[in-house]
């Protein structure tokens, strides 16, 4: 372990701790005594308030009433946790209540002239992509705080393409996620029991709900994994290009998975009423779809492939 790395991780140790004798760290480092008289100097340079008690029995204290120097980072984890936050900007609305640059400015507070010079640097050259969305979502700390206390909210849910109109639900929710700049809520329906995916900037409105008895989240993320598939799903299997497999891997979800072999393909099912979802995924696979099983589904495809056609056609 190097000086830098040992250093680091000392400060850790010892910042829960109120006295320590050098044979704490020589044992926890494998370290000589004058190795470990020499950190104990650099942890008081990097500003850790140590102090010496002599005697027969001599030991070092730390002052709890000043506080510890920060953590020092590596510069790669520097790097890290930059870029992980730079990732925020591309969405409109996230769960929680900050802003992104003020963010940025907090953190390069915290670091070196010659460290904010080297990440700013190191963004020219290394790209993340991200997929900007300009719908926001409104209530996501309000999901996440009902999944925090494990209630049941009842929603309103605008209809597709009409932002008039909209729908009722209840549900528990268990999960948020986010995939290309969109964020999504996934629970349970009261009503049904069913597990769903909910597009956050489609919820017009939340109430948390009293006086019901609450589920633990544990419990319902069980649920939804066996209860997802309904007694009538379909199963379909999808052979594709060895080169589209990166378009599966893009965008997979739980109810379908990739087999390799002589040949790829993916499988897995749907429930009634989901075909033209199914259908839209696999048309973005263009040619590189070879053959679709059942043919139901591929007659949904051919449809929705035709009717496109006939858009197409109609344009000036």
């Amino acid at each position: 372990m190097k000086k830098s790395e040992r250093l680091h991780d000392m400060m850790r140790y010892l910042n829960n701790r109120e006295f320590f004798n050098l044979n704490d760290l020589m044992q926890r480092y494998h370290i000589s005594k004058s190795t470990a008289l020499r950190d104990i100097a650099s942890l008081e340079q990097l500003g850790m308030p140590i102090y010496a008690e002599h005697g027969r029995n001599g030991r070092y204290g730390i002052l709890r009433n000043t506080l510890l120097s920060p953590i020092v980072f590596t510069m790669d984890e520097v790097y890290a946790l930059y870029f992980a936050m730079l990732t925020l900007e591309a969405y409109q609305s996230t769960p929680f209540h900050l802003s992104v640059n003020t963010l940025n400015e907090k953190f390069e507070s915290c670091l070196s002239e010659k460290q904010i010079r080297q990440i700013h640097q190191m963004r020219k050259v290394l790209q993340l992509e991200s997929y900007p969305h300009a719908h926001i979502s409104s209530f996501l700390d309000q999901i996440l705080q009902s999944i925090l206390h494990e209630c049941r909210c009842t929603i309103q849910y605008s209809k597709q393409n009409q932002t008039q109109a909209y729908q009722t639900y209840e549900v528990q929710f268990i999960k948020i996620s986010a995939r290309f700049g969109q964020w999504y809520a996934g629970g349970i329906e009261s009503d049904t029991g069913r597990y769903r995916v909910f597009r956050c900037d489609r919820i017009t409105g939340i109430q948390e709900e009293e006086g019901h008895s609450q589920v633990s989240v544990d419990e319902l993320l069980r649920r939804s994994q066996e209860g997802y598939r309904s007694e009538g799903s379909i199963e379909f299997e999808v052979e594709i290009r060895e080169q589209a497999r990166d378009l599966y891997y893009k965008e997979p979800y739980p109810s379908m998975r990739l087999e390799d072999g002589e040949t790829t393909l993916i499988r897995g099912f749907y429930n009634p009423g989901e075909e033209g979802f199914i259908a839209d995924y696999f048309i973005r696979f263009g040619e590189g779809v070879l053959s679709v099983k059942p043919e139901t589904l591929k007659q949904v495809i051919q449809e929705r492939v035709e009717r496109m056609l006939r858009h197409y056609r109609g344009l000036y």
